[in-house]
């Protein structure tokens, strides 16, 4: 006599209906990573500066805009990897504690240019003018496209206090001294003097920090 059919849910019936597999295939892989990503909004490591690390002053700010805006985000990453040669030729690697005031982050992952973690104070001022400028006259065989627009254009009047009151409701504590104070900053400076502002603070604070961490480890 033949053994009756099993029924109800089985592994044969998750395989053959179509609709059941993609559920669940997005399910696992939703709890799966959702057990990665939740510890991380608990982790200290990770939702604290590092020591040195402060929300960027409004030039800076200004600046990271300009940045974004210019797509130089697209060419250059600014996160150091935990390799050795990466961190030969860039210095300490990244760690979590040097973004919490970035929104959004710039890591990327493309170098079509050099990483620009720890590029800040590696260069002077004038290096960085001359270099978006006219990238060949300090790196000969750079392929970076010349921004000399940005010299002549202002920033006087961006909002700056808006942004600045929006990444406060972010957790960026900036105070209602900083953001009253904000304007004044931007008076007479171009879109170049804040970009090169955002560069020349590049990894600067948290690069002790992040030492001391390589220096930590076993």
């Amino acid at each position: 006599m033949a053994s009756k059919q099993k029924k109800g849910f089985t592994h044969e019936l998750l395989e053959t209906n179509v609709g059941l597999l993609i559920f669940f295939s997005v399910l696992v892989i939703s709890i799966a990573g959702l057990a990665q990503i939740i510890p991380l909004f608990f982790q200290h490591s990770t939702t604290k500066p590092v020591a040195g690390v402060q929300p960027y002053e409004a030039l800076q700010l200004v600046g990271r805009d300009v940045y974004i805006r210019e797509g130089c985000v697209g060419c250059h990453s600014q996160q150091i990897r935990m390799l050795q040669s990466e961190v030969q030729r860039y210095g300490p690697y990244s760690v979590a504690g040097e973004f919490v005031y970035d929104h959004p982050f710039l890591w990327g992952s493309k170098r079509t240019g050099p990483d620009l973690a720890r590029v800040g104070q590696r260069y002077s001022d004038d290096w960085h003018r001359i270099h978006l400028r006219n990238p060949r006259a300090v790196v000969a065989e750079s392929n970076m496209p010349a921004y000399p627009w940005l010299q002549h254009n202002t920033v006087e009047g961006a909002n700056i206090q808006e942004r600045m009151r929006v990444l406060r409701y972010l957790g960026v504590p900036y105070t209602d001294e900083q953001i009253e104070a904000a304007p004044e900053a931007l008076q007479g400076k171009t879109e170049e003097d804040a970009i090169v502002a955002y560069l020349q603070g590049l990894g600067v604070a948290g690069r002790e920090a992040a030492a001391d961490i390589m220096a930590g480890e076993p």
